[in-house]
This record gives C-alpha cells, structure tokens and sequence, in this order.
C-alpha cells in the first residue's frame, strides 16, 4: 500500500498559522473587558461558554487530560501517526505542545493576568448597589455555594469565560496557577480576597481555597514580627540584668516581662500578650497574662470532610491534644509559677468554682486540691484526667518557639498542587455558580422596584436557588443559562418587557382568562420542588427532567421575538453553535 504524500515542515506551518489565529482573539478579549467597556452584568454569552465547558469537563478526570481532549491532537495528527513511526508523531505533538506553549506566554494573555492581580486596579470592577442590610441580597451567592460578587474568584470566571474555545480555557487556569505560585513565593496577597480570614464554609471551594492562601501569607508575616519582638526582648531582659540602675526597689522598670516566684526570684516572662482581666496567679500572686498562642489549622469543607470521617473510622483526637498541650507551654512561658488550676481558670473558666471547697468526704481528692479560692470541677479532678498528664509533660515554651501545629507552607503547596489536578467540570462549575451569582446580586435591587418585572426575577432567582442546591444542578446548566439570559433581557430592555408581560396577562378572546407568562414558568419551579423533595426512581427523574427542560425550552420559544431582539452594543450576541473540541487543522 502506497504511502500518502506528507509534507512535514508544511504541515507545522499549518498548525503555527491556525495557532497564532487562535491567539488573535485574546485581543478583542482584552478590549472587551476593559472599564469602560464592562457591561451592566456578565453576558449571557460567558456563562453559555462556562456551561459548554462545564459538560465537556464531565468527560475528564483533570486540567491535563481536559486540555489533550479538547485539541491537542488534530487529525492530521492521527493520520500521520498511522502512516508514519511512532518516533515521528511524537515529534509532531512536542512541536504543538510548544506552540500552545507560545499562546500561553502572550503578552495580551499576561496582560489579563496581570489586571487580574492588580490589587489597585479597576479590572471588571462593578457597582452594585445593594443595601448591606439587606441580607437576602447579600447572600445570595452563599445561598448558591459561589463567591462573593467582587472576589477574585467571579473576575476569573468572566475571564475564562470571554474565550471562545475550551482548551485555553483551560490552558489559562494552568497560566493562572502559575502567577499564584509567584504571588506566594513572593508572600503577596491576593486581591479580591480577605487578608486574615478562617475559610468560608458557604462559599464555593475555590474561593474558600483563595482565603487559606492569604491567611498563610498573613499568618507567616505575623509569625517574622512576632519572632523579631522577642529576640528584641531577650536582648532588653539582658541588658536589665548588667545594668542595675534598671530597677527600681529591686523590680524591674518593666514589669510585663518579668514575674515574681514564691521564694522572689524574678523570672522573664516569654510570649505574654495582655493582662487576662483581675487574674492573679495562686500560688504567687502575681498578675495573669494572656499569651500569644498558635492559630489553629485552616480547614476548607473538603478537609473538614475528611477530618470527621479520619474521626468516625479511628476515634483520634490527636489534634485537639495538640492544640492543648500548645496552649499549655505558652501559658507556663508567659506565667512562671502557675499551677494547672490558673491554667484552668484562664482557658476554661466553667471548670472553675470560686465558692465551693473540696472535702474529705469528696469522691476524689487530690493533695493540694484544697483552696480558699475556689476548686476544679470533678471532671478535671478525675483520676487520669487528660490535662493533668498534659500539664505535668508540658514545658514553658512560647508559640513562636514551639513546632508548628499548622504548616503555612504544606498547607499552600498542597492546593497548588490540587489546582493542577482538579476536575474540569468541578472548576468551571465553581467559576459558572459564581458569575451566575454576580449577574443576579448586581440585578435584584435594580429590578426590586418594579413589582410585574420584579415578580418575574423572583421567580427566576428561586429556580436558580433550589437549582444550585441540588446535587444534580450540573445536568440543568443549560437551563439556568436560560434563566440568566431572561434576567439579562429585563435589565437591557425593561420597557419592552414591560409590554411583554402586560401583553401575556391580558385575557384571551377565546377563553377570557389571561394568557400567565408566569404560570407556564411556575411549571418549571413545580417540577423542580418534584425532583429536590420527592424521592423517585431514576426513571421518573429522566422523565420529569426530560419534561422540565420541554417546559423551559417553550417557555422560552413562545416569547422568541423578545429574546431575538438586538440588544444595545451587542451584549448578548446571538447564539452560536458551540465549536468541537477537536480542532480541525488544515490536511496536506
């Protein structure tokens, strides 16, 4: 069998030229998504692009084989590995990966990521002009599992969302993972995200993933300044022991860094933070002081997941012990001389009776137990309580100085690593949630005023509500997608919807009742409480599903002339078949 003619070198060109093609739509992109170009909310057209991609993800365990799905190895490709060695196409795929590599490194892609990471920049920034007392605005995006309307998250998801092809989609995560990186090398925070925050449970897992990045940076720049100020006062301590015009009456000058023991040895204080209210140590008298103690671990709700259930299968409190025992040694570092009952008394006040004494009589009793003040409760006086045997192992040590009992460092390296990894439909269906939640918060206080066009948006916003909370919600992605373009059509047209609505409420000639717009949507809310309360087979769920997305595709079909209509600067552009995930090069 003779071998087809094949033009190597022609056949590279061919890629680079369809490649550099690919690469001129960065610059509408970029255009597009300047200030002054921002459009009242997202387009439609980014969340169809987001929903294109959130089905196509399905397909693909990760970022990695998403991007050799969608692409990387046109036909040409494939009929050439068939005519030619092995050696020859893997070459021709090294030389493709190069020139994505190419389309990565642009410098209008690094111009978007570099807007992205502008912390005083205006990139996508909206005015939203919702009250901050008015909480059912507000939450809405935690209401829907997404990110708060201005966080880096929802500018990312209008971003990836501009591109008009999947495979850089992904391939501009992966250049996005890559500035992260820098950003915490570099110990730089991310916009758009809280500085010093513990993890947002009802925002989506990327967003709660962003808030430990910054954390981690907050917590290790605390962790230099807090390392710095006691070398300086270990070297003040020394300087008040060679110099003895430093005391005063046989006290230091400087009271807060040092304590005085029963037998009035001065002793320096390490890691003492304020006072802990009236607390006086018991055995010497002198002041309590509250100690800097050791931030507890970052936890995002998959982490929490797998902590409870590492609980249910072992039965380990391990790290509740060491948070304890941490607490402990910067206790006896910030008190010399304390016993476990001001300990007691300063971490967990309820263990602690001020106007009972313990008796001979008493179940158990330990020497020493007895005091004027007060005592412990009896779960503390039981024979092997843990933080007894916690407290007699423990040694005066401050946090800066102890092991950390949360690394900073793994903890960053670990999600960085997960990035790379992460499932495409669980990536872009975090991005979609998220600018769904920004349209619909930017839209609600500008709709509320209005009571025909509100009621329809209300609607619309309960479907996506009771949508996003089920399980299910990626399957009615395109239906959602629906939901957003009426929302977009009301904002950009509300005079013609107006008329719309007035026009579908008027009675019909022939049976005099009114043609509801609303009752044919209401349809779609029913079946939907159907699937999210009821529970029913698989088959009854395809069928009711099959059924929802009739109601809503004729929902729609019947009104087709307000949504063809032709919206003000193009901002919802008519829809277009989505393109194929292979990218057909050009044969030779």
């Amino acid at each position: 069998m003779a071998i087809p003619f094949y033009d190597e070198n022609l056949f590279i060109l061919n890629m680079k030229n369809d490649l550099e093609a690919k690469a001129s739509e960065a610059i509408p992109l970029v255009e597009s998504l300047t200030a002054a170009n921002v459009d009242l909310i997202p387009p439609s057209s980014v969340l169809k692009q987001l929903a294109i991609s959130v089905e196509a993800g399905i397909k693909t365990k990760s970022i990695k084989d998403f991007i050799a799905s969608s692409g990387s190895f046109s036909p040409a490709i494939e009929r050439a590995a068939s005519t030619l060695s092995a050696v020859k196409a893997l070459v021709l795929r090294e030389k493709e990966e190069k020139l994505t590599s190419e389309f990565s490194s642009d410098e209008r892609v690094l111009h978007l990521i570099s807007s992205l990471f502008d912390p005083e920049g205006d990139f996508l920034k909206r005015k939203i002009n919702s009250n901050p007392e008015e909480t059912a605005i507000t939450s809405l995006p935690r209401d829907i599992h997404g990110a708060p309307p201005e966080s880096l998250v929802v500018k990312l998801a209008e971003v990836i969302g501009n591109f008009k092809n999947v495979r850089k989609m992904a391939l501009f995560w992966r250049r996005f993972i890559v500035e992260l990186g820098k950003l915490w090398s570099e110990e730089q925070h991310l916009p758009g995200v809280p500085t010093d925050e513990i993890p947002d449970l009802k925002s989506c897992l990327l967003y709660q993933q962003f808030q430990v990045i910054n954390c981690c940076i907050s917590r290790k720049r605390l962790h230099i300044i807090a390392t710095e100020s006691l070398e300086s006062m270990m070297k003040e301590a020394d300087t008040n022991i060679k110099h003895s015009d430093n005391y005063i009456d046989g006290s230091p000058a400087s009271p807060v860094l040092y304590a005085r023991l029963s037998t009035g040895e001065l002793v320096l204080r390490i890691g003492a933070d304020c006072l802990a209210g009236d607390l006086m140590l018991l055995e010497t008298g002198e002041p309590v002081y509250s100690p800097f103690t050791q931030e507890g671990p970052l936890l995002t709700e998959d982490l929490i997941r797998e902590h409870e259930e590492f609980v249910l299968r072992t039965g380990s409190v391990g790290a509740g012990c060491s948070q304890l025992l941490s607490d402990m040694q910067a206790f006896k570092a910030a008190n010399p001389g304390s016993i476990l009952e001001d300990f007691v008394r300063w971490h967990s006040p309820p263990d602690w009776s001020e106007n009972e004494a313990i008796t001979e009589d008493s179940d158990v009793f330990y020497p020493g137990e007895l005091s004027t003040r007060g005592q412990l409760s009896r779960r503390m006086q039981k024979e092997g309580n843990l933080w007894r045997q916690l407290w007699e192992t423990s040694k005066p040590v401050p946090a800066v100085k102890q092991a950390p009992l949360f690394d900073e460092d793994l903890a960053v390296e670990g999600i960085l690593n997960a990035f790379e990894d992460i499932h495409p439909s669980e990536l872009f269906g975090q991005l979609f949630v998220s600018l769904l939640g920004l349209g619909f918060t930017i839209a609600e206080p500008m709709l509320s005023g209005n009571n025909d066009l509100s009621k329809l948006f209300y609607e619309c916003k309960e479907y996506v509500v009771a949508t996003c909370q089920s399980n299910r919600w990626c399957e009615k992605v395109h239906d959602l997608v629906k939901v957003y373009e009426t929302v977009e059509t009301i904002l950009l047209n509300p005079e013609e919807s107006l008329n719309m609505i007035k026009q579908t409420e008027e009675p019909s000639m022939s049976t005099g009742e009114p043609k509801t717009r609303f009752k044919r949507l209401g349809l779609i809310f029913g079946g939907k409480d159907i699937l999210l309360r009821k529970p029913v087979s698989n088959d009854q769920i395809n069928d009711e599903d099959k059924s929802i997305r009739q109601s809503l595709s004729s929902f729609f079909e019947s009104k087709s002339s307000l949504f063809s209509k032709k919206l003000p600067k193009s901002r919802c552009p008519s829809p277009q078949k989505p393109s194929s995930l292979i990218t057909d090069w050009t044969t030779v």
